[in-house]
């Protein structure tokens, strides 16, 4: 899929919130067309992010990288599976991590020409927030087209409790 004005850009992880992200993107736009991405991390740049000193000659950089890949292709052909129920006319696509999981969604954006992203929020809220980071807030506070931010059904349903 290359550069398609109007695409919807949902970004999935497999989690229950991107599941529900990808379902109320269909229910919201259903029959548009859409790219499911899930991003991975060469190994190289976790061992660099966590410390790990290992070098090459001990392990097969090449074959952990391939792994990984072809588990985000999976996961991604899931997510345009899902979403094509949803009624989306969805692609998957995968890319390498780059410097922070926001800037990846936000370059696939660009290079897709995306008129809006989708993804899920998990719902953390204070330390954890902090702590963990957020990608649906590092986008939003970065993105030059619209995003959607959507909780999961449970995150939904709990806030909505909290409320009343």
């Amino acid at each position: 899929m290359g550069k398609a004005e109007g695409v919807i850009l949902i970004a999935y992880d497999g989690s229950k919130d991107a599941q529900s992200a990808i379902d109320l993107a269909g229910q919201l736009m259903g029959g548009e067309p859409a790219a499911v991405l899930s991003v991975w991390e060469p190994f190289v740049d976790v061992m660099a992010r966590t410390g790990l000193g290992i070098g090459p000659g001990v392990i097969d950089f090449e074959a952990i990288d391939k792994g990984y890949e072809d588990s985000a292709r999976e996961l991604a052909a899931e997510g345009a599976q899902r979403a094509a129920r949803a009624g989306l006319n969805a692609q998957p696509r995968t890319r390498a991590r780059q410097a922070t999981i926001a800037a990846t969604i936000l370059a696939e954006a660009d290079e897709l020409g995306a008129s809006v992203i989708v993804l899920g929020s998990r719902g953390l809220t204070g330390m954890k927030s902090l702590l963990l980071g957020s990608v649906s807030h590092a986008v939003l506070q970065h993105a030059d087209r619209p995003v959607i931010v959507i909780p999961s059904s449970e995150v939904a349903h709990e806030r909505a409790a909290h409320r009343r």
